[in-house]
């Protein structure tokens, strides 16, 4: 399949906000995105078989309330479970990031450790801090993962703005998901050593933990916003890089939905 003619769906609506950044990446990566409000999909107005990248995207889905990512994941559920289960029994990718990280969560498709993608496992608490965060991060790839959208990748910095961010399950599923190395991405210290004190870890994840996949790898959610550093000029050092001659091509956010779009076009 040619890069263009790859769909990717970017849900909208109820205090998401980061549509058109998500847009963007998915535009720079080859694919072709349209921008689609959840009520239009519940509706039947459009069909998720329609695409092959589903992102669910940064914000705060009704507020917030009752939770981040809740609301918003129990629309999800008891609306398109039917045509988000064959969506995935298709082989298809699925990126959710922030407030689409939670709503993963809440969902039940990461990290789905018995292919259940409808029963919570794990959630994102309040971040230790008890404020919200907005700063940048350097995370680790985890090599061994099998997630599709982290390939080849190593250490690279993204920016992150949340207040719910901590990653928490119980002890038995932490151990599962390291076991089945479904941690994909870990907050990191500058030399590459998982970070577990603030602000390198910036909201207090067990083990470090900044994004998870499920046992395929081809649903990945993570905290930080890889939509938002699509530029060499969206990073706040980029004056110094210049002048220092290290301004790189793009932003670090862009490989990981290249990798998506290369996945897609090599087995869809």
């Amino acid at each position: 399949m040619e890069k263009k003619q790859i769909k990717a769906l970017v849900i909208t609506g109820f205090g998401l906000n980061c549509e058109n950044e998500t847009a963007a990446a998915c535009k720079l990566a080859g694919m072709t995105p349209e921008k689609v409000h959840l009520n239009d999909l519940i509706a039947g107005k459009r069909t998720l078989a329609e695409f092959q990248l589903l992102c669910f995207i940064g914000g705060f889905s009704f507020g917030d309330h009752l939770g981040s990512g809740t609301v918003f994941a129990n629309r999800v559920k008891f609306k398109l479970q039917d045509q988000l289960q064959k969506f995935i029994d298709d082989g298809k990718l699925v990126i959710g990031i922030c407030n689409g990280f939670q709503t993963l969560t809440r969902l039940g498709m990461v990290p789905a450790l018995r292919g259940d993608y409808f029963t919570q496992e794990a959630a994102l608490a309040h971040n230790d801090s008890g404020v919200f965060r907005d700063d940048w991060c350097i995370l680790k790839a985890e090599s061994a993962s099998p997630c599709v959208f982290t390939r080849g990748l190593d250490q690279f910095r993204l920016p992150l703005r949340h207040g719910e961010g901590k990653f928490v399950a119980t002890p038995e599923v932490i151990a599962a998901i390291e076991a089945n190395h479904q941690v994909a991405l870990r907050y990191c210290n500058a030399d590459g050593t998982p970070a577990t004190e603030f602000p390198a870890n910036p909201n207090g994840s067990v083990n470090s933990i900044a994004g998870i996949c499920d046992r395929t790898g081809r649903i990945f959610g993570l905290m930080p916003h890889p939509e938002a550093f699509l530029s060499p000029f969206n990073s706040p050092d980029w004056t110094r890089d210049r002048a220092m001659g290290k301004m790189a091509s793009e932003g670090d956010g862009v490989a990981i939905f290249r990798n998506a779009a290369d996945y897609i076009a090599e087995n869809l």
